[in-house]
C-alpha cells in the first residue's frame, strides 16, 4: 500500500502546510491584497489586475477557494469573489502560532 509523504505528519502541521502553501504564489498573495483593498466582492474579470492570462488567474483563484481564503458566487454569467474574513482570521492566528513556535533566541546569528 503506497501512503503519501504528507500522511506521515500530524493534522497540525498538514493544515499548516495547506494553507502556506495556498500563499506560496505571488499571484495569490496580489490577489488577496486586491481583494482586501476593495473591501467588497469582485464581480468581473480579476486577471486585469494581474499580468497573467484569465486561465492562469483563474487556477490561482481555485487554489484560494479550495484553501477555504475566498468564496465564489455565481452571479448571473459572472463569477462574484470576496475574501472569507473568518478564515483569513484563522490563518492569522495559525501562522502567528506557527511563528512564535520557532521564535529564535535574541542576538542568534546564522554560522
Amino acid at each position: 500500500m503506497v501512503v503519501a509523504k504528507t500522511e506521515l505528519f500530524n493534522e497540525v502541521l498538514q493544515t499548516r502546510a495547506s494553507l502556506f502553501k495556498a500563499l506560496a504564489h505571488p499571484a495569490r498573495l496580489q490577489i488577496l491584497q486586491f481583494l482586501a483593498e476593495t473591501k467588497t466582492c469582485i464581480s468581473g474579470d480579476i486577471s486585469d489586475e494581474l499580468p497573467l492570462s484569465r486561465t492562469t488567474v483563474n487556477q490561482h483563484l481555485k487554489e484560494l477557494k479550495d484553501a477555504g481564503l475566498i468564496c465564489g458566487h455565481v452571479e448571473g454569467v459572472k463569477m462574484n469573489y470576496c475574501l472569507d474574513y473568518n478564515k483569513i482570521e484563522e490563518m492569522k492566528s495559525i501562522l502567528s502560532g506557527f511563528l512564535d513556535e520557532i521564535q529564535l533566541p535574541e542576538n542568534f546569528t546564522c554560522q
